[in-house]
């Protein structure tokens, strides 16, 4: 009779866990797309210092940051003598836009830097 008795248990528990898993799984996909982003911005800072440093025009910097990674903000440093480092900061907020977590989670804001030599 032990086996009737508890022929719920098993449905019961699934019902009370099958949420936080769920919730788990979503967390753990927003934060893949998180580190998406952030690899992107890392590749957009590249791109940037590398049209900053051939290109004395910020705005070139910009768009080589912007085919990477569209919405990135790029500030471009100072432009240096030929053969010193140029920096280049790009910013973006990788938005949470996923499902349960997306409103529980603010948008983090992804900063990335890159330095290259002044080529011309």
């Amino acid at each position: 009779m032990t086996g009737r008795a508890e022929a719920g248990q098993t449905t019961a528990e699934l019902a009370l866990t099958f949420p936080v898993v769920l919730l788990l799984a979503l967390v753990l996909v927003q934060a893949a797309l998180v580190l998406r982003d952030q690899l992107a911005l890392t590749n957009a800072a590249r791109e940037a210092a590398r049209a900053a440093a051939v290109d004395p025009d910020p705005a070139r910097a910009e768009r080589a940051a912007a085919t990477v990674l569209p919405g990135a903000k790029v500030e471009v440093g100072p432009r240096p003598p030929v053969g010193e480092l140029v920096t280049v900061r790009v910013s973006y907020r990788s938005a949470t836009t996923l499902p349960l977590v997306g409103p529980l989670l603010p948008d983090p804001q992804l900063l990335g830097r890159a330095a290259m030599r002044v080529e011309r």
